[in-house]
C-alpha cells in the first residue's frame, strides 16, 4: 500500500491526465500502478548531468531547479519544476545522459518511472506507446524557447524587521490571490490545530515523527490549493525554520522606515542555505498610504542578496493587488520604445490604458521611453505626470549645441538640468532607479563593452541620460568606468528584457517605428550651402525632404532595433504602433500634438479589441 495520502494519488491522477491529455482512464492507471513514489529532501540531487538516463519523473509536490554546466565550469540556471511537471522523460527514448543537474528548492514529493518499465508499458499498451513519444517530441521542440518562469504555489512570509502585520499583511494578500486561484494561510497554530497535538510544529528537527506528519499535511493542504501562504514567527523558531525550508518564495517583510539590518531570522535560517537549492527571496518594503515616494532602498538592498524587490503600501488596495499579480505571474508590463519627440505619444496611449481600467505592474523602455517609463514607475496621477512633463519639455532638451564638437554635436547640459529638475518636481527628491514604486528597468548601449546593458540600479537621472545619449548627438555618461550612450543601438523596443521579468504574464509594447519608408525624390545630396538655403525658405517652399543632422544621427543608430520590428512585436500580447510618419524626432514644440496622437492610437487598438471581444461573446451565444 502508497505510504503516501489519498489526496496525493488523487493529485497524481490530475498530472497524468494534464500531462497525457486524452488518454483513457485505464491506461492512464495502468501507468500510475507502475510508478513508484519518491521522497526528496530540500538540498538533494535528483540526476547529476552527465549520469546516465534511467528513469523519468513526475513532480506531484515541491519544486526543483536544473542547472547546466557551461564549458567555463560555471553552473546556470535554467529552468525550475513545479507541480505536474515531467523530468528526465527524453532520455527514456533517446539513451543520452542527462542534460542538466537537477536539485530539489524544497522538500519534494515524486513519482518515478524506470527505463525496463517504460520499455514494457510501450509494449503492452499502444495508446500509452503514443501518448509518451509524443509528449518527448513536443519538449525537444520547444527546448530553444525560454522556460516558463514557474508560478509558486507556496509562499513563506518572513518578517525581518520589527512592527510587520504578518497576519493583517497574510490576509490582505489572500483576498488579491484569490481571483487567480484558492488560497490558504497556514500558521504554527494551524499545524497545531489541524494535528490535534498542540506545540507539535515548534519541535526541533530531531523528532522525525513529528516532520513527517507536518510535512504530509503541508503536502495536503497545498494539494487542495492554488496558493498556499505559509507564515513564520517573529523569531528563527523551528517553525520558522521549517517555513524558510518548504516554500517555492520568501517574501522578506519589512518596515521600509526600520533599520535595514540583517534580522536574526536571515541570519540563522536563510544565510546558511545551499545557494543551487535556495528559493528566491523577495524583499517586500513596506509603507504608509501618504508616501510620496520611497526612499533609500539601495540600503536595505546592499546588505542582502534577493532576487527581486517589491514596493508595497498594504493600505492601498491596488498595491496589495499588483504584489499578487506578480506573484500569480499574471503582473501587466508595459514597453516604451525610443524615437526621440515622438514618445510624447506614450504619455497618450498610457492614458487611453489608464481609461480602461489597465493597471501596469512593471515598466520598461529605451531612450526618450525610458523617461516615458519613469513616469509611469513613479505612480504620480496622470494629471500629475502630464504637468510635470509639459513643463520639463516646454524647453528644447537638444537645443544647446556644442561650438566645438569634440565628443558631441550637442553639450547635453540642458537634458541633464531638465531631468534633474523633472525628477525633483516629481518625486521631491534625487531618486535613484530601484526607489521608483514600480519595478522598472532601462536599456542602454556599453560603448566600453560593445554590449546591450540593462539598467535596474543606480541614479535615476544618470541612467535616463544614459539611455537617451545618442552617439554623436549627446555625449556619452561615464558609469562604473564604462562609456555608456543609447539604448537603441542594440534594444529601441526591449519587449524581450520585459519578458524575462519575475512575475510578469502579458506585455503591452508601445513602438514608435517608421511604417513606411520614406522615399527621397532626388537624383543626389545637395551641397552644404544649398542646404543652408533651403532652410531659410518657408517650411511649406523648402524643396529638400531631408532629416537635419541631429535628426540622421538619432535615427541611424537605431536602424538595427528597427530591423528587429517584427520580432519584438511578435513577443507582445497587446501593440501600439501610433501613426508618427509626419512628426520630427526633434520637434519638441508639439508636445500636445503628439500626445493626443498617442491618445487617439490607444482608443482606436482597445476599442477594435473591445469590438472584437463583443462580437466573440455575441457568436458564442448564438443557439
Amino acid at each position: 500500500m502508497s505510504p503516501f495520502t489519498a489526496t496525493q494519488n488523487q493529485l497524481l491522477m490530475e498530472h497524468l491526465r494534464s500531462f497525457l491529455q486524452g488518454m483513457e482512464p485505464d491506461a492512464l492507471e495502468l501507468l500510475r500502478a507502475h510508478m513508484e513514489w519518491v521522497e526528496i529532501p530540500g538540498g538533494g540531487t535528483l540526476m547529476n548531468q552527465g549520469d546516465p538516463g534511467e528513469s523519468m519523473y513526475l513532480t506531484v509536490s515541491g519544486r526543483l531547479r536544473a542547472y547546466v554546466r557551461g564549458d567555463d565550469g560555471q553552473q546556470r540556471r535554467v529552468a525550475d519544476m513545479g507541480r505536474g511537471q515531467a523530468i528526465g522523460e527524453i532520455s527514456l527514448f533517446t539513451d543520452a545522459p542527462r542534460a542538466a543537474t537537477v536539485v530539489a528548492v524544497r522538500d519534494s514529493v515524486l513519482v518515478r518511472l524506470t527505463k525496463p518499465v517504460f520499455k514494457t508499458l510501450l509494449a503492452s499498451s499502444a495508446q500509452l506507446s503514443m501518448a509518451l513519444t509524443r509528449q518527448a517530441i513536443e519538449r525537444l521542440q520547444s527546448r530553444s524557447a525560454n522556460p516558463a518562469m514557474e508560478r509558486p504555489v507556496a509562499m513563506g512570509l518572513l518578517p525581518i524587521s520589527a512592527g510587520v502585520d504578518l497576519q493583517g499583511f497574510a490576509v490582505k494578500l489572500a483576498r488579491q490571490l484569490g481571483a487567480p486561484g484558492k488560497v490558504r494561510v497556514v500558521d504554527s497554530a494551524t499545524v497545531d490545530r489541524e494535528l490535534q497535538d498542540p506545540g507539535i510544529a515548534q519541535r526541533e528537527g530531531a523528532d522525525a515523527s513529528a516532520n513527517r506528519r507536518i510535512a504530509m499535511l503541508l503536502d495536503e493542504i497545498e494539494a487542495r490549493n492554488d496558493f498556499v501562504l505559509l507564515l513564520a514567527d517573529a523569531e528563527p523558531t523551528p517553525w520558522t525554520r521549517r517555513v524558510s525550508r518548504h516554500c517555492d518564495e520568501l517574501l522578506l517583510l519589512a518596515d521600509a522606515s526600520a533599520e535595514p539590518a540583517i534580522h536574526p531570522i536571515e541570519a540563522q535560517c536563510l544565510a546558511q542555505r545551499a545557494p543551487l537549492t535556495e528559493a528566491a527571496e523577495i524583499l517586500v518594503l513596506l509603507h504608509p498610504a501618504d508616501a510620496r515616494c520611497p526612499r533609500h532602498t539601495e540600503q536595505w538592498l546592499a546588505r542582502r542578496t534577493v532576487a527581486d524587490h517589491v514596493h508595497v503600501r498594504p493600505a492601498l488596495e491596488r498595491d496589495m493587488a499588483r504584489l499578487a499579480r506578480i506573484q500569480s505571474r499574471t503582473a501587466v508590463g508595459l514597453v516604451l520604445a525610443g524615437g526621440g519627440a515622438r514618445g510624447f505619444a506614450h504619455l497618450g496611449v498610457y492614458r487611453a490604458l489608464l481609461e480602461q481600467g489597465v493597471e501596469i505592474d512593471c515598466v520598461g523602455g529605451t531612450s526618450i521611453g525610458s523617461v516615458m517609463a519613469a513616469y509611469v514607475a513613479s505612480d504620480q496621477p496622470l494629471e500629475a505626470v502630464m504637468a510635470n512633463a509639459r513643463e520639463a519639455f516646454r524647453t528644447n532638451p537638444t537645443g544647446d549645441f556644442n561650438l566645438l564638437p569634440m565628443l558631441s554635436l550637442i553639450k547635453g547640459r540642458r537634458l541633464r538640468h531638465i531631468l534633474d529638475q523633472a525628477v525633483g518636481r516629481l518625486v521631491g527628491f534625487p531618486a535613484r532607479v530601484e526607489d521608483l514604486w514600480k519595478n522598472y528597468y532601462c536599456v542602454a548601449t556599453n560603448y566600453s563593452r560593445a554590449c546591450e546593458q540593462v539598467v535596474r540600479q543606480g541614479s535615476l537621472v544618470k541612467s535616463l541620460l544614459a539611455s537617451i545619449s545618442i552617439p554623436g548627438a549627446l555625449p556619452p555618461v561615464v558609469h562604473e568606468g564604462d562609456l555608456l550612450c543609447d539604448g537603441g543601438t542594440f534594444n529601441n523596443f526591449p519587449v524581450d528584457v520585459m519578458r524575462g521579468m519575475r512575475g510578469v504574464g502579458t506585455v503591452i509594447g508601445v513602438d514608435l517605428n517608421f511604417r513606411k519608408p520614406r522615399q527621397i525624390d532626388l537624383d543626389d545630396v545637395p551641397s552644404s550651402w544649398a542646404l543652408l538655403r533651403d532652410k531659410l525658405r518657408p517650411r511649406a517652399q523648402r524643396r529638400y525632404k531631408l532629416p537635419s543632422l541631429a535628426s540622421y544621427l538619432m535615427t541611424v543608430t537605431i536602424l538595427y532595433s528597427m530591423s528587429r520590428q517584427r520580432q519584438s512585436q511578435q513577443l507582445t500580447d497587446l501593440y501600439f504602433n501610433p501613426p508618427m510618419e509626419r512628426v520630427g524626432m526633434l520637434q519638441w514644440n508639439r508636445f500636445e500634438q503628439i500626445v493626443q496622437q498617442g491618445y487617439a492610437h490607444g482608443l482606436d487598438v482597445l476599442g477594435r479589441i473591445e469590438a472584437a471581444g463583443r462580437a466573440h461573446e455575441a457568436v458564442q451565444a448564438t443557439p
